[in-house]
């Protein structure tokens, strides 16, 4: 099996877990590439994206040298968990996608939570 079907049947698993378990909340979801990394917040319910923000985004963009960083994963955290919070959402499911809950996955993670969002 290559890795592109390991990683598709990993998603998989995760977000079926994570169906189970969020009963009526929003799934916060995350794509990392090399340089930049993605967070939206999903209505799974609806099928749509109620928030979404990376670091290609002006304002964080200009605020950060490297976009690529721990220190730019958790500049997105923090920022997508005040604009939850301005749009009245508290709690979500995280879904870490295929990627391991360390390095910028986890910083995300913990600046959100630090920033008023419950998981």
């Amino acid at each position: 099996m290559d890795t592109k079907n390991k990683n598709l049947l990993k998603k998989r698993r995760i977000r079926e877990k994570i169906k189970k378990r969020s009963n009526d909340r929003y799934r916060l979801s995350i794509y990392r590439s090399s340089n930049n990394i993605y967070a939206q917040i999903i209505d799974d319910n609806k099928g749509s994206t109620l928030l979404s923000l990376s670091t290609l985004d002006k304002k964080i963009k200009s605020k950060l040298k490297n976009t690529g960083n721990k220190e730019a994963a958790s500049t997105v955290g923090t920022n997508l968990a005040e604009m939850a919070k301005q749009k009245g959402i508290k709690k979500v499911v995280f879904d870490r996608g295929k990627y391991l809950y360390h390095g910028r996955i986890k910083a995300l993670a913990d600046s959100a939570r630090e920033a008023g969002l419950e998981f």
